[in-house]
């Protein structure tokens, strides 16, 4: 199992410390401008290693410190919001809601006055509008949401009693409001896991366990997220957008016992957690499911060493549910990635090849897809490596073969009928269930096709053409993940080409498979994407450039948001790359060198300097 499997929990989002008012942050420290243009907040400049504390409004201040404290204090060690209400009016502070909404802001938010100074003396109320540039919002579920647009949101404050008493804010933003840097340094990505819903069998003969996905998500914590916080993120189940096509093994309403705050595994590695009374009467079989969640969205998060043992315990907070340990949560839900035995690509003379992991030798693939008698130009592998997909070399015609000896090419699953080669067939990519897909790029006839185990009838997928304001876009790149329940497209409209990630969903029309593409988002929006590979429960490795900016690869999250390594060392023209689920596993890419190849800390080596299309099983 690769290191995203087993600690399946942690994306590391790059953390700041910052620094102000001469090493601790405290609110009030920063004067706030009253007239005149727009300043920013800048709650914390860049300096490592100092934490920020947030600290209550001192007496009689006047409006712009009440403003300057309460945004100063949503960016310190005020983790339930308690000193930032008591900038709030006593109604203020009761309907507040900072769980509801955080919007990132490129820098601090700007605040202008928005009466005159003087007027301060004798008003009894006063406003102030706070303004910036979006990058991204997080809502309610904790979901990140790329957002590039202005924001403007007004605060009102009052004399809470009258002439003679202190100011308040009486209407405060909606939820919490911050820079970019403070929410880099705030709050962290974890993978929470919930098991797919709508998975068939990936083998005929023996039922397989629904795979676990992850759902990403962002947790504050400073420097890093209890771990109690997580699991309630979990217990409160999926994100809006994963939900239809996972589910969660936890009873409706289950949650921490009341009063936990923290948890923690003990010397021994192992982790207790209380839940409430929701979960008392489960079945063990349902419990050890359970456990397996908390385990896989907790061992990466878990310091120093992770966890060896999730124990579930009954609301009294002493007797046990039940117990599972690594690996039982590894049997419970299987890796569907797997552990490849070879990578892949296609050789100088246009047959598909293989090499042992981390392996120089190269050998033709088994079977007639391997045996050069069809040229092919892309190829995919299924995660057992039992079946191969390939591409023939002019794009119109798409194979399929048995990876052992004697196996037959049979004839076309999948044709294209457009005039161009680099209109035709895209490259294949199995999933998870053993099925495998394709698209076919035809301006004619835009299609993504599905074939059940690469041996039915190619399906046609549903999916939202009207990507762009000047017509439909056009599928360039097709990837599904590992769990079968999540894809990643590169969609050409508009004139760019961007990539964006989609929910499968399975639906079965009187025994006829129904299968969509829904709600397909920007996972890399600044970027055109010339080419992507999945690279772990939630990371995808990109090849694109920013506007203005020259092409680089580097690691994107699915949500559109920037994992703690964000590129990677340079290559020369690189047309294609490969990357495992299996983190430990190295990097694979076609570049103007050849193919090469790059383990985790190490420069990118030559393998073979004619061939193209790499790929992982997948």
């Amino acid at each position: 199992m690769g290191a995203e499997r087993v600690g399946r929990g942690r994306l590391a989002v790059r953390k700041f410390a910052l620094l102000g008012c001469g090493g601790v942050l405290l609110a009030g420290c920063a004067s706030m401008p009253t007239s005149g243009e727009p300043e920013a907040v800048n709650a914390s400049p860049n300096e490592p290693l100092v934490r920020v504390y947030a600290a209550p409004p001192k007496a009689n201040a006047r409006p712009n410190e009440i403003i300057d404290g309460f945004l100063q204090t949503l960016t310190g060690n005020d983790p339930d919001y308690s000193i930032a209400r008591k900038y709030l009016t006593a109604e203020a502070a009761k309907s507040w809601n900072p769980e509801s909404l955080t919007t990132v802001l490129e820098e601090g938010p700007k605040t202008r006055a928005l009466s005159p100074v003087q007027e301060q003396e004798t008003a009894v109320s006063y406003g102030y509008e706070l303004s910036g540039e979006s990058v991204a919002t997080i809502d309610a579920d904790h979901a990140y949401q790329p957002e590039a647009k202005r924001y403007n949101e007004s605060i009102q404050l009052v004399k809470e009693g009258g002439k003679s008493g202190q100011w308040r804010i009486s209407e405060p933003p909606v939820g919490v409001v911050l820079g970019e840097s403070d929410f880099q340094r705030l709050y962290e990505s974890v993978n929470k896991y919930y098991f797919a819903s709508n998975m068939a069998p990936a083998g005929d003969d023996q039922p397989q366990p629904p795979p676990l996905v992850a759902d990403p998500v962002y947790v504050r914590g400073d420097p890093e997220p209890p771990l109690a916080d997580v699991v309630k993120a979990l217990l409160a189940g999926p994100t809006s957008w994963l939900d239809p096509v996972v589910s969660s093994r936890f009873p409706s309403g289950t949650a921490l016992r009341k009063g936990t705050k923290e948890l923690s595994p003990d010397d021994q590695k192992r982790l207790q957690v209380p839940l409430n009374s929701k979960a008392n009467g489960i079945k063990r079989d349902l419990c050890r499911k359970m456990a397996a969640q908390i385990y896989f969205t907790l061992d990466n998060l878990a310091k120093p060493s992770g966890i060896d043992q999730v124990e579930l315990l009954r609301s009294d907070g002493e007797s046990s549910l039940c117990v599972l340990d690594k690996a039982g949560a590894l049997a419970l839900a299987p890796d569907p990635a797997g552990e490849p035995d070879h990578q892949y690509f296609i050789d100088k003379k246009h047959q598909l090849v293989r090499m042992p992991k981390n392996q120089s030798v190269v050998e033709p693939v088994p079977g007639g897809i391997g045996s050069g008698k069809q040229q092919l130009r892309s190829a995919a592998v299924s995660r057992d490596e039992k079946w191969g997909a390939g591409v023939s070399g002019d794009g119109s015609s798409l194979f399929v073969g048995g990876l052992y000896e004697g196996a037959e090419l049979d004839k076309a699953k999948v044709t294209s009928k457009a005039a161009k080669e680099s209109e035709r067939l895209t490259a294949p990519s199995w999933d998870g269930r053993g099925d495998l897909w394709v698209a076919d790029q035809d301006p004619k006839n835009p299609r993504l096709l599905w074939l059940d185990k690469g041996q039915g009838d190619p399906v046609e997928v549903e999916f939202d053409r009207q990507l762009g304001e000047d017509g439909e876009g056009r599928i360039k790149a097709v990837r599904v993940a590992a769990d079968g329940v999540r894809i990643a497209l590169l969609v050409e409209q508009d004139g760019r080409t961007g990539l964006r990630i989609g929910r499968v969903e399975h639906r079965s029309n009187g025994g006829t498979p129904e299968i969509a593409v829904t709600e397909l988002r920007a996972a890399a929006p600044n970027m055109e994407v010339s080419a992507m590979s999945w690279a772990g429960g939630s990371r995808l490795l990109v090849v694109g450039k920013e506007a203005d900016g020259v092409k680089q690869m580097r690691f994107v999250q699915s949500d559109g948001s920037l994992p703690d390594v964000t590129s990677l060392p340079g290559l020369n023209e690189v047309a294609s790359v490969a990357a495992s689920e299996n983190q430990q596993l190295a990097l694979v890419a076609h570049s103007k060198d050849g193919i090469v190849r790059r383990a985790e800390g190490e420069d990118w080596k030559l393998v073979v300097k004619e061939g193209a299309a790499p790929v992982y099983p997948g």
